[in-house]
């Protein structure tokens, strides 16, 4: 039996944002998480490139699951992110292209993001195109959620600034978006550097761990009786 007669919908979004997190739980992808998120709008970019990615090539390898060897279907699996980030990146080099010289080899590097192979191999393969897609998203989305906040802490904390850039990847019309924090804040240069971001992705990781660890005592103890109620 595949997952998707067992997991609904909401269960695969819950997955991929929050329990099965593939930044804060799973730790993949760490290399462009920590490099690119010095600034949100850098961290934006990224993750809706990689959620982009993982959206198709789950669309593809579900579609394409049943006439896959399964001695080959690893590289398959590849070929078809490969062309996929070079689409991107093509896209991106064309309709954004100093945003596309500021994230740099990051781009290609979304190819070894062992986050979407992961979906893949472990959901895509074994899953019709609906649900499929779906976990595509929704892992995508809690990757980016993870790059926009890392890189929205670093660039208030460390520049003063926050959605810096914002043209970059919206248009000349979003300058504005920009805030700032009191000219005389120096910021603290650690932040954007990175150090910075291992010790800020580790205490968001230790945040993430305490609200669910919160979350599971609160739920047993709303369904564990009392002594009370067991000895009536």
């Amino acid at each position: 039996m595949t997952e998707s007669n067992t997991t609904s919908l909401l269960d695969i979004w819950q997955q991929g944002i929050w329990s099965g997190n593939p930044a804060l739980v799973h730790l993949l992808g760490l290399c462009p998480l920590l490099a690119v998120s010095n600034t949100a709008i850098n961290g934006l970019s990224l993750g809706l490139a990689t959620m982009f990615t993982l959206m198709l090539s789950n669309f593809f390898v579900s579609a394409s699951r049943q006439w896959l060897l399964h001695e080959i279907r690893i590289p398959v699996f590849v070929l078809l992110i490969a062309a996929i980030v070079t689409s991107v990146g093509m896209i991106m080099n064309a309709w954004a292209h100093e945003l596309y010289l500021e994230l740099g080899i990051f781009i290609p590097l979304i190819i070894t993001n062992c986050a979407i192979l992961a979906r893949a191999e472990t959901f895509a393969s074994k899953n019709n195109i609906g649900p499929s897609v779906v976990d595509g998203i929704a892992t995508g989305c809690g990757f980016a959620l993870v790059l926009i906040t890392l890189g929205a802490i670093r660039e208030l904390i460390g520049s003063g600034t926050l959605f810096a850039d914002s043209h970059l990847l919206f248009g000349p019309l979003t300058a504005s978006w920009q805030i700032q924090l009191p000219d005389d804040y120096r910021g603290l240069l650690i932040a954007i550097l990175p150090p910075g971001a291992f010790i800020i992705l580790g205490l968001l990781i230790a945040l993430k761990n305490v609200m669910q660890q919160t979350s599971t005592q609160t739920a047993t103890a709303t369904t564990v009786p009392s002594p009370d109620t067991i000895s009536r």
